[in-house]
């Protein structure tokens, strides 16, 4: 018998370790990562990134010279039947039908390069570069939008992991308490009104066991399909340190809080790039008031047999110089659409650090009001738990009534829930805040 229950505990044993090693663990740390490396729009960027880089290339490429090859082979018959003709004595003679066969091969090389276009070209490339580090920027601030994302993901998911857990004790509370009241009932030392209300204490308490699992179900699924996993398989969540939110200093000093926002905020740096870039591109519309200069040169032989190709050679080189002189007035509208452009964008960048200031206040502000709203809840947990043990032994004891045993403990109820709801928002305020200065790790 000793034997039997030894291999029955083995077995449950291994049946627990196999389904532990089943379930994949997911950190908040390596949510992050994978929410990095898999995210659609993550990817999207980054691939976007080679078109930047390629345009930058192509820009530096309008400043060398360009070279064409050309080959060519024609080949012509003419054929010509017997006609009569007159010769020098004015006397009639036939000749005779004829046909000639001709080829001819070519080739040929040369191109043209841009001596001066106003600087046109040198702003372009300045302009380029700048679209490539604002792509970066903007990269950047996606991937710290999408680690914000995560993270609010990944607490929703640890709340409603701690819902659950309160509400599994609930119904197990209310199911010992339904027992009991049942007990003292059929010794008449309770009223039937009693029993009916703890009856419907414990049917709520066993439909809120039910919203808190759908709840928890529902937020693995949005998780797990948010970082491209498969939702059929079981995963086990936890909180590191790893990634846990530093201490922001300097809290009351909202100003050195804002600079150090436009300090770091991809968002702002990005805004300020392309505010350079439209002055760049004011230099690229007046371009179109100077002249242009360009050179282009030439190479070509031809023969009627391959092998005499280069006897005869070619060669040719030029200067072209234009001036504008009227054109429809594209370029006063190119100019005019270039200083407006600019006037945008500037009025972009002081709007962008009005919304950078309110999200800094705004930011501490929530942080602070999370950090009192959990002191708050934490302490009237304790007063509500410890004011519904009193009730519920007064209960007991027949010194309180059932509806003040089941007032304290819907309040102890309210309470724990509370408290669950402002620790997960004062962890995510704290996430919050680094995100308004920009101080986000995505690596």
């Amino acid at each position: 018998m000793k034997s039997f229950k030894i291999f029955i505990c083995l077995i449950v044993a291994f049946n627990l370790t196999t389904l532990i090693n089943a379930q994949e663990k997911i950190t908040l740390s390596k949510a992050i990562t994978i929410a990095l490396n898999q995210n659609t729009s993550i990817v999207k960027s980054t691939n976007n990134l080679e078109t930047s880089k390629a345009s930058l290339k192509n820009a530096y490429g309008n400043l060398l010279p360009t070279l064409n090859v050309n080959s060519g082979w024609s080949w012509q018959r003419t054929s010509s039947a017997g006609t009569t003709v007159v010769n020098f004595f004015g006397e009639a003679q036939q000749t005779p039908p004829t046909q000639t066969d001709s080829r001819n091969y070519s080739l040929s090389a040369g191109g043209n390069v841009t001596l001066f276009d106003g600087l046109s070209n040198i702003s372009t490339i300045n302009i380029r570069k700048n679209d490539l580090k604002v792509a970066g920027y903007d990269l950047d601030k996606l991937r710290q939008d999408v680690v914000l994302q995560t993270v609010n993901l990944f607490i929703t998911i640890l709340n409603n992991e701690k819902v659950l857990k309160f509400q599994e004790e609930d119904v197990k509370y209310n199911n010992d308490m339904l027992k009991k009241v049942k007990e003292m009932f059929d010794l008449n030392m309770k009223a039937n009104v009693d029993l009916y209300s703890q009856e419907y204490q414990t049917s709520n308490s066993q439909l809120s066991l039910l919203n808190a699992k759908s709840n928890y179900e529902k937020s693995k699924v949005t998780f797990l399909n948010y970082l491209a996993k498969d939702i059929f398989k079981e995963y086990v969540f936890e909180m590191d340190s790893t990634y846990w939110p530093s201490a922001v200093k300097e809290m009351d000093n909202i100003e050195s809080l804002y600079q150090i926002a436009l300090s770091n905020r991809k968002d702002y740096q990005s805004q300020l790039l392309k505010v350079e870039s439209a002055g760049y591109q004011l230099t690229v519309a007046r371009s179109g008031m100077f002249p242009g200069l360009s050179g282009n040169y030439n190479f070509s032989t031809s023969a009627v047999d391959p092998g005499e190709l280069f006897n005869r050679k070619t060669y040719s080189f030029g200067l072209s110089l234009s001036f504008p002189i009227f054109s429809r007035w594209s370029t006063e509208l190119s100019i005019q659409t270039a200083q407006a452009s600019i006037k945008n964008v500037n009025e972009d960048a002081k709007a962008l650090e009005r919304t950078i200031k309110s999200d800094v206040k705004n930011a501490v502000l929530d942080l602070r009001t999370a950090k009192l709203q959990s002191d708050v809840t934490k302490n009237a947990l304790r007063s509500a738990k410890e004011t519904w043990e009193i009730k519920r032994d007064s209960y007991t004891l027949g010194s309180a009534t059932f509806i003040d045993q089941q007032q304290s403990y819907r309040d102890y109820i309210q309470a724990s829930n509370n408290a669950i709801a402002s620790e997960s928002n004062y962890i995510y305020k704290k996430f919050g805040l680094l995100s308004a200065l920009g101080l986000l790790k995505t690596e």
